[in-house]
């Protein structure tokens, strides 16, 4: 070891003070150039290049002695005032601002470390802060309404499309509405919105083009019941929702009005033409505004009264079982929610009641289950979300592997931190010989800490705020964007400040109570520092040991979800998702109605489209995979219905759908062109139906759906293969399948499906011109795959085992340089002792031997508690996993395996440097 001290004094200008002064801070000059010199060692680096680093990061002598020489000036002491509670705040302020200067400091001089702290933290804090910021944009964040803490939904709003069943209790009909409104003493107001977003192809102003636009029917009472003001024009108001058909008027959201209109005011009164109907742009909601329904951001608003319009075949705005609709409350002051589920209740059975005798035949079954619902009133404070119910539980998840990723950093650091803390212990000591209390020591430590913490913090937003951007993408389906506000906001920013000094308290809090317990009187000594103490060995064997354990536990996960994701991308979904394009298609906005003429349109697009060469088959679809379904209960002849029957989920397709997505018949036969609408209507059922309803023999029999008058006597004419229709986990259900020619109105059929084969970029544009063959006015929507919608079905599963592979990783990588760090210190400080073991004989194998022996204890000890954690926490995971046990062997064995491979690599470079001791060498540094 140089003489550092005898550098100093040789080379130090004349600093005018006391020799006693004047030693003191050769010895603590002498002290920063000591631990820069065995902080260079430590990493790796020969006497002579760590001589060469002190050297080159040190300031030059003179600017050194210039800032002593103002230092000293300013210490200049003076006669005290009388001390007072404002004096002793001031002296507070003015020790941390030097405390704060020392910490600078104190960081430049070991920059690597700096640098690895801050960018480990960044790491951590970043993620945590960025799975946040979608966690609380999909479940905390409160809609930007007036007092959003007041309103309250009618059930849980989260049911798609409508029901006939009057006890369902969950959407409800705009008659209702209107009958409950009239009666209502609970509430200030009461408004309904369409439980369907629609998304039909209009134009805007005086443009020939047609775009989608995204459109939400809500009642006249809506924006007040929120209590919004318009950014400019006017809102929607109850005279506008009165009469059915007779207010075309429009509000725009603020976003769409930027970016489609500019932002204009001019722009009010402009036509907006849907489905041949003009409405008039009244208004522009606020800013920020997106709706009730999170993840979903409408285009329009437009009265409910205009439904038929916008919804030409799937519309009731008088019939009273037409419950499409969910219901939002502003609640009285005074009120709860609790208090007013019994009054709401009360007068949904008597509505619900009279709307039942109303339609003749009254079902007293219906009529038992209306008298024992009850209508609770969920809170409306964030929203209505189905990305809520879908993504709630993996983002939980992910905060849980993000934490454990952050304490895996902290625990790295801490032990950077203790190792340090062993260096400095003669600064600590001398500091503490001049007087200096220790409570001032750990607040100059917790200063220096979180000095790193803050970089960390700062550089972890800008990496959260990038993250943003990646995790919208993960979580979204198709090409569009989720409509999600994840830019951190001051709930985000608290949450990033909080985390913050949860790092400093820890990872600084331990290293900075053992760096100032000490023995001072050798901690004084000339030479090396002394030997770490057994406590701080086994603090930071512990911490190793932490690392190691935690990493396990999101290997494991990782493998889990991973093994997860894989089965169920490999479930058989009873069709072929290869080579078949899905096109969107739009008759309503080019006029067609639901009668005969769209029929013909639809038999001779699929003729038309099927003759194009690579063509195997074309058909309408009205619902197909993830796209939503019709699913309601069937009568049988001579068959008893139960409570326990499952519904049917219907569809109605074309005569090549099977042939399209090679769904096999193994009954009977499939549909085709004999079913005409003169012929006798028939049916494909699938597996699970024929053996639910008509055990096993169900061709030539006959069922019937009792709410539709068109689906009545349907003759079994063949029997599909079972196949999932809306997630590749679901429990096989009924499905029937019946031709479009059979069943013409009341309904469109948007979704267009071709089989292909060879590649599919040339043939969208052949497919597109033959179609606009037979109509050149029919509007096309966007082109995608039936594979890339399987694939987006699975978003949040693919969410979570990436994201957690990705961690999994980088806690391994941690835990790895967390090990080396341990055992490279450990070498590092018991030189001696391996070069007297050299020196005694012992060859290099052993002394290898004796380091990876460390090692693998430390290695082993974090396997086991972390096996136990990861079993442990099984419940947690486990409804997130599919075909794959939480506490699967393979796995388990699989991730641990792994993790013992990097800690035995971690400790084996550590464990070859120490082979390498020259006993000569060590001695004489010793």
């Amino acid at each position: 070891m140089p003489d550092f001290r005898t550098y100093v004094r040789e080379h130090l200008p004349a600093l005018n003070v006391s020799g006693a002064r004047e030693a003191e801070i050769v010895e603590e000059l002498a002290l920063e150039f000591e631990e820069s010199y065995e902080l260079a060692l430590l990493n790796g680096s020969t006497p002579e290049e760590a001589w060469q680093q002190v050297m080159q990061n040190s300031t030059p002598w003179h600017e050194l002695a210039e800032q002593l020489r103002s230092e000293l000036k300013e210490r200049i002491p003076v006669e005290a005032p009388e001390p007072t509670h404002t004096n002793s705040f001031l002296c507070w302020i003015d020790d941390v601002r030097h405390d704060a200067h020392y910490a600078i400091r104190q960081s430049s001089k070991s920059p690597g470390f700096a640098v690895i702290a801050i960018l480990t933290l960044a790491l951590g804090i970043g993620a945590n802060t960025a799975i946040f910021s979608l966690l609380n944009a999909v479940v905390f964040r409160t809609l930007p309404v007036r007092a959003p803490r007041e309103l309250v939904f009618f059930g849980n709003a989260l049911p798609e499309g409508g029901t006939p069943y009057l006890a369902s209790g969950k959407a409800f009909s705009y008659p209702f509405y209107r009958e409950f409104r009239e009666r209502n003493q609970l509430f200030s107001d009461i408004s309904a919105v369409q439980s369907v977003l629609f998304e039909p192809h209009g134009r805007v102003g005086g443009g020939s083009e047609m775009e989608k636009i995204g459109v939400e029917l809500v009642s006249g009472t809506y924006f007040n019941t929120l209590g919004l003001n318009a950014a400019v024009g006017r809102l929607i108001g109850d005279d506008d929702d009165r009469t059915a058909g007779a207010h075309p008027v429009a509000v725009a959201s603020y976003a769409w009005w930027q970016r489609r209109l500019a932002a204009n005011p001019a722009t009010l009164g402009e036509p907006v033409t849907i489905n041949s109907t003009v409405y008039t742009l009244i208004g522009v909601a606020p800013p920020g505004f997106f709706g009730v329904t999170v993840g979903r951001s409408p285009d329009l608003w437009i009265p409910l009264a205009m439904q038929k319009q916008i919804s030409p075949a799937w519309n009731g705005l008088n019939d009273k079982r037409f419950q499409t609709l969910h219901l939002i409350a502003r609640l009285k002051p005074g009120w709860t929610a609790q208090r007013a589920a019994g009054e709401t209740t009360a007068i949904y059975r008597q509505i619900a009641v009279e709307h039942a005798a109303a339609g003749g035949d009254v079902d007293a079954r219906e009529l038992d289950a209306i008298r024992h619902q009850h209508i609770e009133l969920t809170s409306a404070a964030t929203g209505r979300s189905r990305l809520r119910l879908q993504f709630s539980s993996p983002l939980a998840i992910l905060m849980v592997v993000v934490a454990l990723v952050l304490l895996i950093a902290c625990a790295n650091i801490a032990n950077i931190l203790l190792a340090r803390a062993l260096v400095r212990q003669r600064e600590i000591a001398i500091r503490i010989s001049l007087g200096a209390a220790r409570g001032r020591l750990i607040r100059q430590l917790l200063l220096e800490s979180g000095l790193v913490a803050a970089s960390g913090a700062v550089i972890g937003v800008f990496v959260a705020w990038a993250a943003g951007r990646l995790l919208l993408a993960m979580v979204s389906k198709g090409s569009q964007t989720v409509p999600l506000q994840i830019a951190p906001d001051a709930v985000v920013l608290s949450f990033t400040v909080a985390i913050t000094v949860l790092t400093v308290i820890l990872f600084g809090t331990v290293p900075a109570f053992f760096a100032t317990r000490l023995d001072v009187a050798p901690s004084l000594k000339e030479g090396r520092a002394t030997t770490s103490s057994p406590k701080r060995n086994r603090l930071a064997r512990a911490l190793a040991v932490a690392q190691v354990a935690f990493s396990l536990v999101l290997l494991i996960a990782a493998g889990l979800f991973l093994r997860s994701l894989n089965n169920l991308t490999g479930v058989d979904s009873g069709f072929d998702k290869n080579n078949v394009l899905v096109m969107g298609i739009d008759p309503a906005a080019s006029g067609y109605k639901d009668d005969a003429r769209l029929e013909s349109m639809m038999q001779r697009v699929e003729e038309r489209v099927g003759s194009l060469p690579g063509i195997s088959g074309t058909s309408f679809v009205f619902s197909l995979f993830d796209g939503g379904s019709w699913s309601d209960s069937i009568q049988v002849p001579g068959r008893m219905e139960s409570d326990s029957d499952p519904n049917v989920n219907h569809n109605v397709v074309g005569p090549q759908f099977f042939d399209a997505l090679k769904m096999p018949i193994v009954l009977g036969r499939g549909l085709d062109e004999r079913d005409t609408p003169a012929s006798r209507k028939v049916a494909v059922i699938n597996e699970t139906m024929g053996r639910v309803y008509f055990n096993n023999s169900p061709l030539g029999k006959t069922f019937g759906n009792a709410d539709d008058p068109d689906f009545q006597n349907l003759e079994v004419v063949g029997v599909v293969k079972d196949a999932k229709y809306e997630q590749l986990d679901e429990k096989q259900r009924p499905a029937a399948f019946y031709p479009h020619a059979q069943h013409i109105g009341g309904r469109f059929l948007y979704t267009f499906i071709a089989r292909y084969s060879g590649g599919s970029a040339g043939l969208i544009p052949e497919i597109r011109r033959a179609i606009h063959e037979i109509d050149p006015n029919l509007t096309l929507g966007e082109t995608t795959t039936l594979d890339q919608i399987v694939a987006d079905s699975v978003v949040d599963k693919r969410l979570v085992a990436r994201l957690s592979a990705f961690f999994g990783a980088v806690a391994a990588f941690l835990a790895c340089i967390g090990i080396y760090g341990v055992m490279s210190f450990g070498v590092a400080r018991r030189t001696n002792e391996m070069g007297i073991r050299m020196a005694l004989g012992a060859c290099g194998r052993q002394v290898l031997w004796v380091v990876l022996r460390e090692t693998l204890q430390m290695a082993i000890m974090g396997t086991a508690i972390g096996v136990f954690l990861a079993i442990a926490s099984g419940s947690f995971i486990q409804s997130e996993l599919f075909g794959v046990s939480p506490t699967d062997p393979m796995t388990f064995v699989l991730a641990a395996l792994a993790i013992l491979t990097v800690a035995l690599f971690a400790g084996y470079l550590p464990a070859r440097r120490a082979m390498q001791i020259n006993p000569a060498i060590a001695f004489k540094n010793e």
